[in-house]
């Protein structure tokens, strides 16, 4: 986190040094944006760990965890393709839960359906596209999930 900060800083100064209107710009930008999003962080981080905080380990584990195999596999896929979340909450919730003892085989594939896989919005997909195209771009995108996660688990 530290080298991350260092060289943002480094970059910021040299952009500054080559144009300050376009970087003052930029960083006013910037800002404004990530004031936008840190309500929705911040109440989806509480929910999280309110949702850790009354969920045991032991029994996400048993639901998710490495030792469940495949119906682990298929409940993270579940709960990926159902869940409406931004992929800028996804991940940090994704590292909240490999620490609480979720496999990360479980957490590639719910974070791989979270982000291409949508239950909830397959009617409006449907609308715009046809329903043979969702269904199968949501099919194909639930298999890359599982093939994803099943590459972690070898991996990982």
């Amino acid at each position: 986190m530290m080298s991350i900060s260092v060289m943002t800083v480094i970059v910021l100064v040299l952009s500054f040094l080559a144009d300050r209107r376009k970087t003052w710009a930029g960083t006013e930008r910037g800002v404004r944006l990530f004031l936008g999003i840190l309500p929705t962080l911040l109440t989806m981080l509480i929910l999280v760990s309110v949702f850790l905080y009354l969920v045991p380990e032991p029994v996400l584990s048993g639901w998710l965890g490495r030792e469940t195999g495949w119906t682990g596999i298929a409940v993270a896929a579940g709960l990926g393709s159902i869940a409406l979340i931004p992929g800028f909450i996804a991940f940090p919730l994704g590292a909240l839960l490999v620490r609480s003892g979720v496999s990360w085989q479980a957490m590639a594939v719910f974070i791989t359906t979270l982000m291409m896989v949508g239950i909830l919005t397959l009617p409006l997909e449907a609308r715009y596209f046809g329903w043979r195209v969702s269904l199968l771009r949501n099919f194909l995108s639930l298999c890359g999930a599982i093939v994803i996660g099943l590459l972690m688990g070898v991996f990982l």
